[in-house]
């Protein structure tokens, strides 16, 4: 590396620094343990784990988790990006190290769209129909209500875009659990 781009880099990591003490100051005066909202994030993150161990079907478990993983980290890398780039915020978190809502990326969405998806393999339902469906519920529904409640700002971008990126994480997560099926079935 250069001088300056060491230099460039030393700056940005500096504003990265300052940046996270802001967050970490902001969160203590406004979404700490005492914030009615922080208590709501968790139960976000706690309750839908709790009903997964509950329901999930336990012959299917693997699949489902594979799926409902998949579901998981794209949400999360969207969200990240979406937040990086001023998209849109949360205002309160559970842990200030993490930028995006927690109990929405790693619990509620993905457990919801894996009971979704082991409802429609149960039924022999259409997979597709189904995960738009509750795509436009968290899209039209969901995320308008937490707006409304103050835990998501939205900025850029309206709630089609969050509609269609829901959209695109669960046909590329049904791509890649098929792929894997596929993968599986050719072993044996």
């Amino acid at each position: 590396m250069n001088s300056n781009q060491i230099e460039m880099f030393e700056q940005v990591r500096s504003m990265q620094i300052e940046l996270t003490k802001a967050y970490k100051e902001y969160w203590k005066l406004h979404s700490g343990f005492d914030a009615w909202q922080f208590w709501f994030n968790l139960a976000l993150l706690i309750i839908p784990l709790i009903v997964l161990y509950f329901k999930i079907d336990k012959k299917r478990a693997f699949l489902l988790g594979f799926y409902g993983f998949n579901i998981h980290v794209w949400i999360t890398y969207i969200d990240s990006i979406g937040i990086r780039h001023g998209f849109w915020g949360y205002p309160h978190q559970i842990l200030v190290e993490v930028s995006s809502n927690l109990g929405l990326d790693a619990s509620l969405v993905p457990v919801s769209f894996m009971l979704m998806y082991q409802w429609t393999l149960k039924h022999n339902k259409n997979y597709y129909l189904y995960a738009i469906l509750l795509a436009a519920v968290f899209s039209f529904i969901c995320k308008p209500i937490f707006i409304a409640i103050g835990l998501l700002r939205l900025y850029e971008g309206t709630l089609f875009y969050m509609f269609f990126l829901y959209i695109v994480v669960l046909l590329f997560s049904k791509f890649i659990t098929n792929v894997f099926i596929m993968l599986r079935k050719k072993a044996e």
